[in-house]
């Protein structure tokens, strides 16, 4: 045995069933206490009613194109025929039209009856690379029947891919996944993991996890099943397992080099201390999120009713039809404002941010002078580095400097936790006497920077154009299977930002935005990998019932990815047409944004002009919260943002 893989006597569940007895022994060769229950048998649909019509339909020509999944599944649609269909014949028609196969066995299996599939995805073989490789060979599928080959459930998204692509898809299912003859040994597994008695599960098969969910539902453990994977090291054979747990809203902690057995089982057994250690690590993380929360949640019921409650920007938050659109401005108190300035020169920035009450002052005065509808905290992104081990300081002429910046694995060891979220008291004070001194019916508005913007800080020491350092931690994740500095980096941030925005929901906010401010330098399938699962996690450890708007500036490819959960708001900048903007979004959510902040350094004439313009592109649609595509610029006139202001109330009367 390897001496850097070894399982250590850790407790190992694996669901496989075709090689349950080879999973076994090298669970063990690589010394881990086994715990293999099969999981499912294959079962041929008899009569296949479906499979006969869909044969049919291929040798009268009616069907094009087909798609094979599985070989298994081939062999079982050539079976469910034989005896309805000249079976021949149906092997012609296939030789005859364009057969796409999702990898070898389908190959292979297709071969035995002599017939050369058209094309062949290679791997990883999961959905995505099937209509890559369609898009990639410029296979002519618009306006053509597909039959597509399934295997157990449906996947929905191949079927909208390829209808997108203009195809009329014609599924075909030919086999099910049910349980196996025998169900007590798989039964014990699953209730020994709901138990957190088990400390990896190897899964090798999507449909694995399928039947682990339906018998955890049989036995009513679903909830206890889901608490004890929290702290299980899940470790996934490939993309395609990985994807149906993200379906099941559960999450892979690793995959393998190759989509193997073997390299599974060795490099889980080579890395399950390290996985063991995050996992709890990640676990303790989840409990202090759920306190935060459930402390929120008593200020949630009881701000229901706070007259602020039923306000124009709650309502637009909730989607709801407003007499008029609501509007506030980002950094709406700021340098622009004498007021501002003349509280600003007797105390350093960060002075300022430590005193709730003038926080409160400068705010409220901005509010009054504005006639604004909502007002957001007076704070700044960067002081909840401090209490996370970073030497914070703004520096005059260069803003904020981080002088201990993470930039290797071994910086890491210094990153600390936020283990008393009181720390950040002058925040939560902020809120309350934000909360006191203005209207009543008024919202006020909670904030945080996002984990990337916060990360980025944290380990380019300050501004940056190009992310260098920030890209590097972040690429070098994917060499380590618990995803290295980066990974604990984010899980920190993420905890910490949670903690944060729910205690000032506790202090009086009824709202919170999270600020993303340099998530323009990610392409989408970066933000997606390396971001999102922490804002996913972020937007759900946030007390339910409060709105979040999540604003990310620089790169409209990204407002999809942005949508959140049902109550999220979705924050726009500048650089698209906010029609365009909620278009992709999706007009079941409600957006923020988005006029040009440069715009209010033209005459009024023009910005109530530019201001018009916008408002019309949305005027059919509910939940438009009026707002800058950035913040207010320094150089700004005040009498240029109030008539900003005034112009929305007046255009957008209904």
């Amino acid at each position: 045995m390897s001496v850097d893989a070894d399982f250590s006597g850790l407790h190992v569940a694996s669901l496989e069933s075709r090689r349950a007895s080879e999973m076994e022994r090298l669970i063990q060769r690589y010394g881990g206490v086994a715990h293999v229950s099969p999981s499912m048998r294959e079962v041929p649909i008899e009569p296949n009613r479906e499979a006969i019509d869909f044969a049919y339909r291929v040798i009268t020509g009616e069907i094009g194109i087909v798609v094979f999944m599985t070989g298994v599944g081939f062999r079982f649609l050539v079976k469910a025929i034989e005896k309805h269909v000249d079976t021949q014949r149906f092997i012609d028609a296939l030789s005859d039209i364009t057969t796409i196969c999702r990898g070898p066995k389908p190959v292979a299996a297709m071969r035995e009856l002599g017939i050369q599939p058209t094309h062949r995805v290679g791997e990883p073989n999961t959905w995505r690379e099937i209509l890559q490789y369609i898009d990639h060979e410029k296979v002519q599928i618009a306006n053509q029947v597909i039959g597509l080959q399934e295997y157990g459930i449906s996947n929905a998204s191949l079927i909208a891919g390829l209808e997108a692509r203009g195809a009329i898809v014609s599924p075909v299912r030919v086999y099910g996944w049910e349980f196996p003859e025998q169900t007590d040994p798989l039964r014990e597994n699953i209730q020994a993991l709901a138990d957190g008695k088990r400390d990896i599960l190897l899964l090798t098969s999507a449909h694995q996890i399928v039947n682990m969910m339906r018998m955890a539902e049989q036995m009513g453990v679903s909830k206890q099943l889901r608490q004890g994977l929290r702290s299980t090291a899940i470790i996934s054979i490939g993309p395609t397992t990985t994807q149906m747990l993200n379906e099941c809203d559960l999450q892979a902690d690793m995959e393998p080099s190759h989509p193997k057995m073997g390299h599974l089982v060795v490099e889980s057994a080579r890395q399950s201390a390290s996985l063991i250690a995050q996992k709890r690590r990640w676990r303790q993380s989840d409990i202090v999120i759920q306190e935060s929360k459930d402390m929120a949640i008593e200020n949630v019921d009881a701000s229901q009713q706070h007259p602020s409650v039923d306000s124009l920007f709650m309502k637009a938050c909730r989607g709801e039809a407003t007499e008029r659109t609501p509007i506030w401005l980002m950094r709406q108190a700021g340098r622009y404002m004498a007021e501002y300035r003349e509280v600003r020169a007797n105390q350093s920035f960060l002075e300022l941010c430590y005193n709730p009450k003038l926080c409160s002052e400068v705010m409220c005065t901005a509010v009054d002078r504005l006639g604004v509808d909502a007002a957001i905290i007076f704070s700044d992104l960067l002081p909840l580095l401090e209490p996370l081990g970073f030497d914070l300081e703004f520096v005059a002429g260069d803003g904020p400097v981080i002088h201990n910046p993470i930039r290797e694995e071994a910086d890491i060891d210094r990153l600390k936790r936020l283990e008393d979220p009181q720390s950040l008291g002058f925040v939560y004070e902020t809120v309350r006497q934000t909360r006191k001194d203005l209207p009543e019916h008024l919202p006020v508005i909670g904030f945080s920077g996002s984990p990337f913007t916060l990360a980025s800080y944290a380990i380019e020491g300050g501004g940056s154009k190009v992310y260098m350092n920030t890209k590097k931690l972040m690429y070098a994740s994917l060499s380590s299977p618990s995803g290295g500095a980066w990974a604990e980096l984010m899980a920190t941030l993420t905890e910490a930002v949670t903690v944060y925005l729910n205690h000032q929901i506790a202090a009086g906010a009824q709202c919170v935005q999270l600020f993303d401010s340099w998530a323009g330098c990610l392409s989408p399938s970066e933000y997606t990998e390396f971001v999102l699962p922490w804002m996913d996690k972020i937007i759900s450890g946030i007390a339910p019932g409060v709105p979040v708007i999540n604003f990310a500036t620089g790169n409209p490819e990204l407002l999809p990815l942005l949508r959140g959960d049902r109550r999220t708001v979705v924050g726009v900048d500048w650089r698209i047409s906010l029609r365009k903007a909620w278009d992709r979004i999706g007009h079941d959510k409600s957006v923020q944004g988005n006029l040009d902040p440069a715009v209010l350094l033209g005459e009024p004439e023009l910005i109530r002009k530019r201001a018009a313009a916008l408002l019309d592109t949305v005027k059919d649609l509910d939940g438009h919260i009026f707002n800058l595509g950035h913040g207010v610029l320094k150089e700004t006139p005040v009498e240029n943002a109030i008539a900003l202001v005034e112009s929305v109330k007046e255009l957008s009367a209904k």
